[in-house]
């Protein structure tokens, strides 16, 4: 069986996660990139290596032609926020097991995932889209209810999101946002207070699995960089069903999800929907720490299996992440190696996501980061002890 796997620049979520799980089903795999050298580079002959074809995969009709001119699809699937629609448009001409491409559009576009809710009337927040041939000066026009948020209409790992205070830092953000996004469209919207979660799903258009979630730890204001992630088994029911409600409403319920939403007295409310696996590592985690084979089930409902209605996932397992990041620009001189410890019971997992060498400019986002540490047990605060000590011993120095 032929998967046609899409992918812009390769990530740990393909390359150790996806690739091995289709070589373990037995899948012939087809990876289609505009960033073909990229993939090459990063596949080893000791792994599962793809057949890997340039492709514009932001394109469906591209995306269409290559696989209608090459070998029959059982299988179109992406983990790219990108190239969900393109993805699922191409699965759905192929007559393949797909996301309905309505919802994948309405969670990338998050001005249109606002408007869509509201209309549902699930849940109603103040939003602004500003698009890219519109003056941002526009915006002083509106009730922009402050402190508001920015951020790009299609964007990911919170770059370009920031909270502003007032009408001239509105401005300045728009302009700044633009300068490195021409042509982007912005959106504006009323800043939602509360804790930070996640709600992991996966679902095959039958029936759906909570997957359990975590709790986010975010930079100080007005940067939203996550620094650490705790996963937790399960939120509270009435918390769980108010973001299912509203998954339901997007109409989305297929393949996996990763639902990131603030709860504020008792409220769920969506702060976006990426509707493909959690990345930077925690999808590694979730399949070890569940113990069961999330990547191959994953692949499954694409291929038109059903989910089992039991998964058999553990739910006494304990973790969390840990991202150290770049405070300042510059080139990185030290820094620990990969690491795999452990320690009191606690499997620690080390590794780095910047070489030593390399010089980065400061993006204050999730780019900015050097590193990620996955620590796995079964108590809590085992876990956070080991991994606190893990980071306290260690040093990243970045010299300007």
């Amino acid at each position: 069986m032929r998967l046609y796997l899409l992918a812009l620049n390769p990530t740990d979520s393909v390359t150790e996660g996806f690739l091995p799980a289709a070589a373990r089903l037995g899948l012939d795999v087809t990876l289609l990139t505009d960033q073909p050298e990229a993939h090459h580079k990063a596949y080893g002959s000791a792994g599962p290596r793809p057949e890997i074809l340039e492709c514009d995969v932001r394109d469906q009709h591209a995306v269409i032609t290559l696989i209608s001119t090459h070998r029959a699809p059982d299988a179109v699937f992406t983990n790219s926020d990108h190239l969900q629609t393109a993805t699922a448009l191409a699965a759905r001409y192929f007559g393949l097991p797909g996301k309905p491409w309505q919802a994948a559009l309405r969670a990338k576009d998050k001005a249109e995932m606002r408007r869509h809710l509201a209309r549902a009337g699930v849940d109603t927040v103040w939003s602004a889209e500003l698009p890219a041939s519109r003056d941002a000066a526009s915006l002083l026009a509106l009730p922009v209810p402050y402190p508001c948020v920015v951020k790009p209409r299609e964007g990911v790992a919170s770059e370009g999101v920031v909270r502003v205070e007032g009408p001239a830092e509105l401005l300045a953000h728009c302009a700044h946002v633009r300068a490195g996004r021409p042509g982007a469209a912005l959106v504006v919207e009323e800043f939602l207070p509360g804790e930070l979660y996640t709600l992991e799903t996966l679902g095959d258009g039958r029936i759906r699995h909570v997957l359990g979630g975590f709790h986010t730890e975010l930079s100080a204001p007005p940067y939203f960089i996550e620094e650490r992630l705790t996963y937790l088994p399960a939120h509270p029911e009435p918390v769980t069903a108010q973001v299912l409600a509203q998954l339901d409403a997007l109409d989305v319920g297929f393949g996996a999800c990763h639902t990131e939403f603030v709860v504020h007295e008792g409220r769920a409310r969506l702060i976006e929907v990426n509707y493909r696996a959690i990345g930077d590592q925690c999808d590694l985690l979730l399949a070890q720490l569940l113990g069961i084979p999330l990547f191959e089930h994953i692949l499954r409902t694409h291929l038109g299996e059903p989910l089992p209605l039991d998964l058999g996932a553990r739910t006494d397992g304990r973790a969390r992440l840990d991202y150290p990041y770049a405070t300042v620009a510059g080139t990185l001189t030290a820094a620990p190696a990969a690491a795999d410890l452990t320690v009191d019971g606690v499997r620690l997992t080390y590794r780095p996501l910047r070489e030593v060498g390399e010089r980065h400019a400061l993006y204050r986002t999730n780019r900015d980061f050097l590193g990620v540490l996955r620590a796995l047990g079964d108590d809590q605060e085992a876990v956070d002890r080991a991994a606190t000590g893990f980071l306290a011993a260690r040093s990243w120095e970045i010299t300007p």
